[in-house]
């Protein structure tokens, strides 16, 4: 896909929920009325809009790329080797941003956008990995979701939400019948950073990828 989509949307996604972030934090003074120093979700927009790219590096692609009588492994191979290099790089920013971000005092205002609470690790090389293995999996979720829709087309995604919304709603109902709400939050508040942002997104771009591969393989274009 052309670089100024695959890259330049999520990026301009990102800089905008940025720059509201930071005028709502300098003009209304943020800081001063609330404890501590302050972050907000807007980074996930970016991983957000990066596995929307990656869906449509799929669903329109891939037509293309079979048209040009290439495999559908030689295909699949591309799209993942592009979603790992472009996550190195995302990651390279990221840790960049960050570091600017803590030298500065939160950009004056003490906002903390680019490593909010517990992502901010403060070692720099550790930090590279919590934003490269989420942007990953990320990326493989937005692939296996564009294999979805080429294999099985509208239904399958209608298929797949519908899944997932059973999935968590059993999840919810159980909990709330076993009383056990209180046990899931502690357990996931107590989950480390390392388990979070790296062994989790791992463990999903793994599976999402190898499923996504199985299902490329009989996918018409």
């Amino acid at each position: 896909m052309h670089p100024a989509l695959s890259i330049g949307v999520p990026w301009a996604v990102v800089a905008s929920s940025f720059a509201i972030n930071l005028a709502i934090w300098g003009l209304g003074d943020v800081a001063a009325t609330a404890p501590g120093d302050g972050f907000t979700g807007g980074l996930a927009s970016l991983y957000i809009t990066v596995l929307i790219v990656f869906t449509q590096s799929v669903t329109q692609m891939f037509p293309f790329a079979m048209g040009l009588s290439l495999s559908r492994r030689t295909f699949y191979q591309g799209t993942a080797l592009s979603a790992a290099v472009q996550s190195i790089g995302y990651g390279v920013a990221l840790t960049v941003l960050a570091a600017i971000e803590d030298a500065t005092g939160g950009w004056g205002v003490r906002l903390h956008f680019w490593a909010p609470g517990s992502v901010d690790v403060g070692n720099p090389a550790l930090q590279f990995v919590v934003y490269t293995v989420p942007m990953l999996a990320c990326a493989f979720v937005g692939i296996g979701i564009g294999v979805v829709f080429k294999r099985w087309g509208a239904p399958g995604l209608y298929a797949l939400g519908l899944l997932t919304l059973l999935l968590g709603g059993a999840i919810a109902v159980y909990a709330t019948w076993q009383q056990t709400w209180g046990d899931i939050w502690s357990w996931l508040g107590g989950l480390s950073t390392v388990t979070a942002t790296i062994a989790l997104p791992a463990a999903i771009a793994l599976a999402v990828g190898a499923l996504a591969y199985l299902g490329l393989r009989r996918t018409v274009p």
